[in-house]
């Protein structure tokens, strides 16, 4: 019989809780305090009598016999130790930490806010129940003015459960092993991480305050039109002064209404990295709340890219522009930190995907961290957002309803950012299933429901003639491994397996086609001649015949992007078919180019110069031509 383990599934509660969630931004009316660190941890097989004895109240270093240790914040906690006690936990971990409040706060909200907790998090200040979320890598707060002591030390500490059930985002199973150890069992391929995993900050507001924006930009001709809408909490007397700021901190547009249009001659528009000599133009939306003498009662600024997406059966268009992705799937991993915030690693990869010439990839299979999202818009590189919902089978209506809110809370994070121009509900799913019909309507409508600007997908492993979401979807997204997991080593046949596969999709649902996931695992420094898989040489030939049917499929005209799995190494679950992890990426998982990575960056460049008129870099001009793209097409 399994024991009880403790598993939060219920919405995000919290004391004043705010509709928006804005990142946190210091400015005149807003001050601003981290709370990353090191802070005391606690592990425990007791966790649950722990909790009943408000275990949440009692100061940690206090305790005799609980092995308290310390946990940097932002991280993953499981790679941190050294047994595989931490590693492999399933179940409640507790955090704990002190901090000051200044007595200037007084009288102003203050604001805890998680950017993300892996998975189920509550929260208590000083003892006292603050908030609780249930869906990791997404962000949650709570108004604990009443709960913090001004001008005095504050105690903070927080429950972290990573246990995964059918109902729970993403879905797992619990088993009980012959030693009496409890496994968490998943059937995605990517390590469960765990802890708080994502900065921690407090911050204030004024009492009246702005709790949200929304916008939505459209562009005619050389005008760009900025739609906005300001939610404000508190005082309703207040008026409003809003202004469109340039790079240059010049002033193009304004208006004093909380919603409305902003009007800008001569825009700069928001473009994708290599389409425009300047890609990722943004704009500053400065939101001041007054009050009725003029003075300023609270201020936020967004970044805004000014851009129009539309789609049809054939393409999709940024700025009646069509565009081609090419990309990657990708995952926040690395060494120690796991799925914890990593700025040098961040700053890293976006270095390696200029460099390769890509312009897009995908956030499978979790919505990642806003400082990564921030960067994307920032450099132009357009992104799939999606769903930490992955795998999914055993539907129910509770797994139905956590879905729709993780889609929810994605949206409400992600809706103004110009770099997102795909919505994906789920990765994988089991939608060869006759219940999937109804569960994907329901998915589908439910995101258009909160967001049309955009199109919809599901990323399917199924055959297009044998599952039941795509006669909802905008675009088909497909995960193929032919000359892998299908037909190993036969690489004479990966090119028309691929070209039949993904057209059907676009002859079945009349809808674009992107490949989503193709490739193979590549142990770096293996090589064998003739090729073989696992090699190296296996990986660029496996490309190299991909290279050869999206080309015909681009010619066919149906083909929207190439996003190959994956970007670099990554943790798994132990597995006898994975050899320390999955091993599919150009880059090994401390980010250095197998020889895949160049092959990929003369293909990625040659697309950029045909398609998009790119200048090549110095160093590949003079034998790019030795790309998959056919001279003349240049």
């Amino acid at each position: 019989m399994l024991p009880i383990i403790f598993c939060l599934t219920i919405l995000v509660f919290g004391r004043s809780e705010s509709a928006g969630i804005l990142y946190p931004r210091a400015s005149e009316s807003r001050e601003l305090r981290t709370l990353d660190g090191l802070w005391s941890f606690a592990l425990t097989n007791s966790l649950v009598n722990r909790r009943a004895e408000k275990w949440y109240r009692v100061n940690f270093k206090a305790v005799d016999d609980l092995n308290v240790q310390s946990m940097p914040v932002p991280a993953s906690y499981n790679d941190i130790g050294s047994d595989a006690d931490l590693r492999d936990h399933v179940g409640l971990v507790w955090y704990q930490r002190n901090f000051f409040v200044p007595k200037s706060w007084n009288g102003q909200r203050v604001w805890i806010r998680f950017s993300s907790v892996c998975r189920a998090a509550e929260v208590w200040i000083n003892g006292e129940w603050a908030v609780s979320h249930d869906i990791g890598h997404l962000p949650f707060q709570a108004d604990i003015s009443s709960l913090v002591k001004y001008g005095d030390e504050n105690m903070i500490t927080v429950s972290v459960d990573n246990t995964l059930l059918n109902t729970t985002i993403p879905q797992g199973a619990l088993q009980e092993l012959s030693s009496g150890r409890i496994k968490q069992t998943y059937n995605f391929d990517f390590f469960n991480y765990a802890g708080i995993d994502r900065p921690v900050v407090l911050y204030t507001t004024p009492t009246t305050y702005i709790d949200d924006i929304t916008v939505a930009t459209d562009v005619g001709g050389t005008s760009g039109f900025v739609n906005y809408t300001i939610a404000v909490e508190g005082s309703d007397t207040v008026t409003a002064k809003v202004s469109l700021v340039d790079k240059t901190g010049t002033e193009v547009a304004t208006d004093t209404v909380l919603s409305g249009t902003l009007f800008v001659q001569n825009a700069n528009l928001w473009w994708p990295y290599l389409m425009d000599p300047n890609p990722g133009y943004l704009y500053s939306l400065q939101v001041q709340l007054l009050d009725s003498s003029g003075s300023l009662v609270d201020k936020y600024s967004l970044p805004v890219g000014i851009r129009t997406i539309t789609w049809d059966s054939k393409s999709v268009k940024i700025n009646n522009k069509p565009i081609y992705l090419r990309g990657f799937g990708r995952h926040e991993d690395s060494d120690i930190r796991g799925k914890g915030l990593d700025l040098p690693l961040i700053v890293r990869d976006y270095n390696l995907i200029k460099w390769i010439g890509a312009n897009s990839y995908r956030t499978s299979h979790y919505p990642y961290a806003e400082e990564i999202m921030d960067l994307a818009d920032e450099l132009g590189i357009m992104i799939i957002n999606e769903s930490p919902a992955l795998n999914t089978e055993n539907y129910s209506d509770e797994l139905l309803e956590n879905h729709k809110r993780s889609l929810t809370e994605l949206i409400q994070r992600d809706k103004n950012r110009p770099g997102v121009i795909i919505w994906s509900a789920s990765n994988e799913p089991r939608t060869q299933l006759v219940e999937a019909e109804d569960y994907y309507r329901e998915v589908v409508a439910h995101i258009k429901s909160l967001d049309t600007s955009r199109p919809v997908t599901v990323v399917n492993y199924q055959l297009p003639d044998e599952e039941y979401s795509g006669q909802f979807l905008d675009i088909a997204s497909c995960n193929i491994y032919f000359g892998w997991y299908t037909n190993p080593g036969d690489l004479d046949t990966v090119v028309a397996d691929v070209i039949a596969g993904a057209k059907r999709w676009n002859e079945l649902h009349n809808i674009p086609v992107i490949v989503t996931e193709y490739g193979s695992d590549t142990l770096e420094g293996l090589h064998f001649l003739p090729v073989y898989i696992w090699s190296e040489e296996y990986q660029d030939a496996l490309l190299s015949k991909h290279f050869e049917a999206f080309d015909q499929m681009r010619e066919e005209g149906f083909l929207l992007g190439e996003m190959i799995w994956n970007f670099a190494d990554f943790k798994t679950e132990q597995s006898f078919l994975r050899v320390g992890g999955n091993k599919k990426g150009l880059f090994t998982r401390n980010r250095q180019p197998k020889s895949s990575a160049y092959l990929m960056r003369k293909r990625y460049w040659a697309l950029a110069q045909s398609l998009d008129n790119a200048d090549v870099p110095d160093d590949l001009d003079g034998y790019i031509f030795e790309s998959s793209i056919a001279k003349d097409e240049l």
